[in-house]
């Protein structure tokens, strides 16, 4: 439960979306400080949305699982939708502008809060990582996996600051802005079809007691 929990945490981070590709824009512009800001005002998103993902997951046990069945089916057509629209992303009429930030700490904190795909993503990477442990899950273990998911957004910081500052990363990021940001819309498309999976059996009366 706990590595699940871990795991989760690292992947979320670390899976290409819109936050990872303003890091790397942030990073290839202006390197591994300002990343680092970035990413610290982030870290306040990723907590808050996957604490409320974390609650989601284990008061499914309590209160019964219709109103997260719901929420979760809503969160995969977004996410869809999400992935449906960077898979037709077009080049930019600016060529190759790279993103400048004044207050990289500040945006990132404001990134991370307001992020619409941030609780969708969390509650679809937790609840896939979590699933085989859902008989421990209960709000006594709740502290606990937030904790442990706190170290895995740290390491998965680390391991994002310490490549987007390097300059074969900047370059690949330059060259391959397009794919990169398509490759990430193929992500979320199996995010999209992991929370309809999870959420249409309850729905439909198919899940077992």
């Amino acid at each position: 439960m706990l590595f699940g929990a871990f795991a989760a945490a690292l992947l979320y981070v670390l899976i290409p979306g819109p936050a990872f590709l303003a890091l790397l824009g942030i990073g290839a512009g202006q390197g591994r400080k300002a990343g680092a800001l970035f990413m610290g005002g982030h870290l306040a998103g990723d907590l808050l949305w996957s604490s409320l993902a974390l609650v989601a997951i284990v008061g499914a046990k309590t209160i019964g699982t219709t109103v997260f069945d719901v929420l979760g089916l809503l969160c995969g057509f977004y996410l869809a939708w999400i992935g449906w629209t960077a898979l037709r992303a077009r080049p930019r009429a600016d060529g190759a502008a790279v993103l400048t930030v004044e207050r990289p700490l500040r945006r990132g904190l404001i990134f991370g809060l307001t992020n619409p795909k941030g609780y969708p993503v969390a509650l679809a990477t937790f609840t896939a990582l979590l699933a085989s442990s859902s008989n421990a899950l209960d709000f006594g273990a709740l502290p606990l996996l937030l904790g442990v998911s706190f170290f895995g957004f740290l390491l998965a910081d680390v391991i994002l600051i310490a490549i987007i500052g390097a300059a074969v990363v900047r370059r690949f990021y330059r060259r391959h802005e397009l794919a990169i940001v398509r490759l990430s819309g193929l992500l979320f498309m199996g995010f999209a079809v992991q929370a309809v999976w999870h959420a249409a059996p309850g729905l439909l009366g198919w899940r077992k007691p």
